[in-house]
């Protein structure tokens, strides 16, 4: 990362403008291409100073080289478009963003438990709604305590910003979160509240998110990921034009290097499609290809990527529900992987040789990426051995996968849930509840599925009937 340059962009939420200010920054330091970053940052392959740099700055970017400094990451990206605590929306997002008037030294997150698609725990100031409206819990992983702790009481949004500068400012002088909660109340009277429930995040299989799909009734949102992270300047360039002339205001970089676009207008669907098309914009990569977590510019980590993913496909593997990254060995490293293939440093005494490189295989804990805690399933393995013990794996996630579900609310010791059918789309995996309806498609409840049109499609990749199958919940 020292070798790269940082664009900060908060939360991950850019404006058609503010993006095509960065494509004409990264053209002027002679780029075709950018990279996206795992805290919705954006990253240029070269390191090169010029006045591009200094307008930037100007605009609410933070242009920087300097490690020491974070991008703050938030679900905004998920607002409306997956589950989500009924009280926030995409508004409360803007303005907690926008009362940061500092750059943190630190990972700050500020998530929704609902959604699966940010990571909850990666950052060091986790701050994560509670059920209570404008209220969190802040979850604090520090370096120099032996463990991760919660803050005594829930934070208030608009306090957010106030006590992340505040706790950044005391945490290295605090020895535990007891004496952190009195130093920043001398800083700062906050408007907490008492954690009445602690927080339980259930487990949720990581969401499909490619392509056009609606949301809501009239509108659309369109995820875009490119293999190689490379995103092309021109063709960005291009897109930004196509949402400014079709009144699409906002662009968000996931955390798993891409990014979404919300509110497409209905009647913008078919020329965005005709726009994609004629620029040979692939969508609909498979699961297999989407939840990965790599370096940036790593092209070892690419090339392995590749070779996992291919054996994968060939052997008709599932990973639906399933996430990975490959990482180089750190004790400091965070995952929020449910996977994390670890390659091993080459010892001091053998880096004048060509020594193929090992890897470790660990896994989180019931394969839930907030779980905190990895397990090791393999260690100091070959390349050529890593495809095989990934699919081991991944079966025997779904071998247990809703077993000891302990932390769900709704099931009670001994209580076996009754099945029921349904009808799933073989796409996308949407469900059809005949006790539930459709309410994109303006399907009310009680309409069986065999009573559904014959013109009847999926309400989210707009699958035909027949791709749905019936299947037991």
């Amino acid at each position: 990362m020292s070798e790269l340059k940082r664009i900060f962009v908060k939360g991950g939420i850019l404006s058609p403008n503010e993006l095509k200010q960065i494509i004409h920054h990264a053209k002027t330091l002679g780029l075709d291409a950018l990279h996206f970053g795992s805290r919705q940052d954006i990253i240029l392959p070269e390191h090169s100073e010029n006045s591009e740099s200094e307008i930037l700055n100007k605009k609410n970017f933070n242009t920087v080289t300097d490690t020491s400094f974070q991008n703050i990451v938030c679900s905004y990206v998920s607002a409306d478009i997956f589950p989500s605590t009924t009280w926030l929306n995409g508004s409360t997002y803007l303005y907690i963003l926008e009362s940061f008037k500092h750059q943190p030294k630190v990972k700050i997150n500020i998530t929704d438990p609902e959604q699966g698609l940010t990571p909850l725990f990666s950052g060091e100031f986790n701050f994560i709604a509670s059920p209570h409206e404008d209220y969190w819990y802040l979850h604090l992983n520090l370096s120099h305590w032996k463990e991760q702790v919660y803050y005594p009481v829930l934070i208030y949004s608009w306090d957010i910003s106030k006590i992340s500068q505040a706790l950044e400012e005391t945490c290295s002088d605090a020895e535990d979160v007891e004496e952190l909660f009195l130093l920043v109340n001398d800083i700062f009277q906050a408007n907490n509240r008492t954690i009445e429930k602690e927080l339980i995040v259930p487990y949720k299989p990581f969401p499909y998110y490619e392509g056009m799909n609606k949301m809501g009734i009239k509108q659309y949102w369109l995820g875009l990921y490119w293999r190689n992270n490379k995103y092309y300047l021109n063709f960005l360039k291009d897109f930004c034009d196509f949402c400014l002339e079709n009144r699409i205001g906002k662009i968000c970089i996931t955390p798993w290097k891409s990014f979404i676009v919300k509110g497409i207008p209905t009647e913008s669907k078919l020329p965005l499609e005709k726009f994609l098309g004629k620029s040979g914009i692939n969508v609909r990569h498979s699961l297999l290809e989407l939840n990965w977590h790599l370096p940036v510019a790593d092209e070892e980590a690419l090339a392995l990527k590749k070779f996992i993913v291919m054996n994968f496909d060939q052997n008709d593997i599932s990973t639906y529900g399933l996430t990975f990254a490959i990482v180089t060995r750190s004790a400091k490293k965070i995952y929020f992987t449910s996977i994390v293939i670890e390659k091993n440093n080459v010892p001091d005494m053998m880096k004048q040789y060509t020594v193929r490189p090992t890897y470790n295989v660990l896994y989180s804990e019931k394969f839930d990426p907030n779980s905190h805690k990895y397990l090791i399933y393999a260690q100091d393995v070959d390349q050529i051995e890593l495809p095989g013990l990934l699919m081991e794996l991944s079966k025997l996630y779904f071998e247990q996968l809703g077993e000891n579900d302990d932390d769900s609310p709704n099931i009670r010791e001994n209580e076996v849930p009754a099945k029921k059918q349904v009808h799933q789309c073989s796409n996308c995996l949407t469900v059809y509840d005949t006790d539930y309806g459709d309410a994109l498609n303006e399907i009310p409840q009680g309409i069986t599925f065999e009573s559904l049109p014959d013109d009847y499609k999926c309400s989210v990749c707009e699958s035909e009937k027949k791709s749905f199958i019936s299947v037991a919940i």
